[in-house]
């Protein structure tokens, strides 16, 4: 007896895009951000309007691309797409909270579109207050509609892209492999050199190891 066939996965459509134009007459951007949970470097976002004659094959949640179909997939949406990248850096995120610093990168990738009147797809479960445009939030987005699917591969190449060059500069932290994330190679390299710049000092596990420090200097001295 075979066994019944695993059902396909969902690929995100263009539905939503067609939808929303419908419904207002104007351009649908797909807006998501990239970093919100590393210990270091910043949150990125991203606002993609895809031309609907030129939408670029293979579209999916940047999370389950390989690195190389991201990159792919990038210079083609670049290419062919408006597109807005806003950079939320450490300082942003520790003054603010990394909640707010998305938030304020939304506002600002989608307003830098430069479109006059344009709506927004936006990834997530609520629509940032004072949004500069009409615009509907979806849960899991990247893997429900194109324009945010392409939001959050253009906003996750940058942001890797980053994180590589930042870790010519501030090396030991492992940063060219994961990207500023909480892994062990990362805590590693915290205990053998210190805190840096570019660690988001309002996170916990980072207020943690900084608490650390400071208690093993007080001892010291």
């Amino acid at each position: 007896m075979e066994s019944p066939s695993r059902p396909q996965a969902s690929l995100p459509t263009f539905d939503l895009e067609t939808e929303m134009m419908d419904l207002h007459g104007v351009p649908v951007a797909g807006v998501d951000e990239a970093g919100r949970g590393p210990w270091a470097g910043p949150v990125v976002v991203a606002a993609v309007v895809l031309n609907p004659d030129r939408i670029p094959e293979g579209l999916n949640d940047s999370k389950l691309l390989t690195p190389q179909a991201r990159e792919d997939r990038y210079e083609e949406i670049v290419a062919s797409a408006r597109v807005s990248v806003v950079i939320g850096q450490v300082g942003r995120i520790d003054r603010d909270n990394i909640l707010q610093a998305t938030l304020w990168g939304m506002r600002t990738a989608f307003r830098s579109l430069e479109i006059a009147q344009a709506a927004a797809l936006i990834d997530g479960n609520a629509v940032p207050k004072r949004f500069p445009g009409t615009a509907r939030a979806v849960i899991g987005g990247d893997g429900k509609s194109l324009s945010i699917a392409a939001a959050s591969i253009v906003a996750k190449v940058t942001r890797d892209r980053l994180m590589v060059k930042l870790a010519k500069r501030y090396r030991g932290y492992g940063w060219e492999n994961n990207k500023g994330y909480g892994t062990p190679e990362h805590a590693s390299g915290i205990e053998r050199h210190g805190v840096c710049p570019h660690h988001r000092r309002s996170f916990a596990p980072i207020q943690r190891i900084l608490a650390t420090r400071a208690d093993f200097a007080d001892a010291d001295g």
